[in-house]
C-alpha cells in the first residue's frame, strides 16, 4: 500500500501517465496496482492499469521530458491520460483532495490487525 503514496504525489503534480517515467519500475508499478486494489480502490487500479498500457510501451522513445507530452499528443493520447488523471483525482472518497489517503484511513479503520502491530 506504500507504493500508493507516489502516485497520489503523481496525480497532485503530473499526471497519471508520466507517473510510470518517475516510478516505472516493473515490481514498484505492480505493488501500486495491488495496493489500490487492497484499499479498496479498484476505479483507480483501473485507471492506472489503462495508464500503464498506453505509456509502457512508449518509454523508450522518451528520453527528455518534452519528449513525453510530444509523444503522447501525436499518437492522439494526450486527451486519454489527462482524462484518466481526472477520473484518478476525482474517485471518492477524498481527504483534502486526496482518494488515496482517505482510503488508508478507511482502510486502517476496517482492518486494523493489517496496520498495527499486535
Amino acid at each position: 500500500m506504500a507504493a500508493t503514496h507516489h502516485l497520489d504525489i503523481s496525480l497532485t503534480m503530473d499526471d497519471i501517465g508520466w507517473h510510470f517515467l518517475n516510478f516505472g519500475e516493473p515490481g514498484l508499478v505492480g505493488e501500486t496496482e495491488t495496493g489500490l486494489r487492497e484499499l479498496g480502490l479498484g476505479d483507480i487500479a483501473n485507471y492506472f492499469a489503462e495508464a500503464r498500457a498506453i505509456v509502457s510501451p512508449l518509454k523508450p522513445e522518451i528520453k527528455e521530458a518534452d519528449d513525453y507530452y510530444d509523444c503522447l499528443e501525436s499518437r492522439g493520447l494526450m486527451s486519454k491520460i489527462s482524462e484518466l488523471t481526472d477520473e484518478a483525482s476525482a474517485t471518492r472518497p477524498l481527504l483534502d483532495g486526496s482518494p488515496i489517503y482517505a482510503a488508508w484511513i478507511k482502510y486502517a479503520r476496517l482492518h486494523p490487525e493489517n496496520v498495527f502491530a499486535s
